[in-house]
C-alpha cells in the first residue's frame, strides 16, 4: 500500500499543528518544518515527539541552504 505524505511549513502554529493531528488521524505520514528561531515554542507540537508517521525538520523557507 502507498503511503501518502503531507508536509506542513510552519507545523509550529495553530493552523499548522492542527493540520498535522487531523492528517495524521487519516493515516498520513506528516512532515513538518521548524525554524530554528521557534524552537522555544513547540507547546502546540509536543504530542508529535515520537509519535509514529511524524518527522520535524529545521528548515526556514527563506535560507535555501536550510532546505536542501
Amino acid at each position: 500500500m502507498m503511503r501518502i505524505i503531507a508536509l506542513i511549513t510552519g507545523i509550529i502554529g495553530q493552523d499548522g499543528s492542527f493540520w498535522a493531528e487531523f492528517l495524521l488521524g487519516k493515516g498520513y505520514d506528516v512532515y513538518g518544518t521548524i525554524c530554528r528561531s521557534s524552537i522555544d515554542y513547540r507547546e502546540r507540537i509536543a504530542y508529535l515527539e515520537g509519535k509514529p508517521n511524524s518527522y520535524l525538520h529545521y528548515a526556514d523557507l527563506t535560507d535555501s541552504m536550510s532546505m536542501l
